[in-house]
């Protein structure tokens, strides 16, 4: 099921207001659960984190930049 263009978004704007805090938190309180790794194996892994969340959302922000494909252009009339 393909999402309209003002559906993706709507979804990416959710997906980066809510969702992306709440992995923010959900990653830091995971690495402290543990001993804290020596600084360079810390970056590596919050990177390595940092890239993992945008996997699943990929469809939902490409393209999100441009103009609405479905929207007419009203200059040319």
């Amino acid at each position: 099921m393909a999402l309209s263009y003002k559906a993706r978004r709507r979804w990416a704007l959710v997906i980066l207001l809510v969702g992306l805090p709440l992995y923010i938190i959900v990653a830091v309180s995971l690495v402290g659960l543990f001993e804290r790794p020596p600084i360079l194996l810390e970056l590596a892994i919050y990177i390595a984190l940092g890239i993992v969340w945008a996997i699943p959302f990929r469809f939902v922000f490409k393209g999100i930049g441009q103009a609405d494909p479905d929207e007419k252009d009203e200059r040319r009339d």
